[in-house]
C-alpha cells in the first residue's frame, strides 16, 4: 500500500483512484492508514471468509486471513485485471499497474 502512496499523484493524474479493504477493525484499519500516511480509501471490517469465497482469493482458515488479491477496474465497472497471491509474492506492484493501465489506456 506504501507503494501505492508513494505514486498517487501519477494515478491521479491519470484519473485512477485507488482503494483497499480488509478484514480488520475499524480501530486497526485507522491506525494502518495513519501509520502509512495513505491518502486513498481503506476498507475494513469485512469476513474474510466471506470476501474470499465472493471473489476467489485465497482464504487461510488457521488465521482467518486473506491472501492479498488485487483489481483493475474500468470506468464501467468491470474488472478488467486481476491478481490472486497464495503467499509473500504475486502482488500487484504501484509500477506494473501504472504501466499496465497507461498501455491499455493507449490501445
Amino acid at each position: 500500500m506504501v507503494d501505492f502512496e508513494g505514486r498517487i499523484e501519477e494515478f491521479s493524474k491519470l484519473n485512477i483512484q485507488i482503494m483497499t479493504a480488509s478484514a480488520d477493525s475499524l480501530e486497526d484499519a485507522r491506525k494502518m492508514k495513519e501509520e502509512n500516511k495513505l491518502s486513498f480509501k481503506v476498507g475494513w471490517g469485512l469476513n474474510a471468509q466471506e470476501v474470499s469465497a465472493k471473489i476467489g482469493a485465497f482464504f487461510d482458515a488457521k488465521r482467518n486471513y486473506v491472501q492479498p488479491t488485487g483489481f483493475i477496474i474500468n470506468p464501467s465497472g468491470k474488472i478488467i485485471i486481476a491478481t490472486y497471491s497464495t503467499g509473500a509474492i504475486g502482488r500487484l506492484t504501484a509500477s506494473d499497474t501504472l504501466t499496465l493501465i497507461v498501455y491499455l489506456m493507449n490501445r
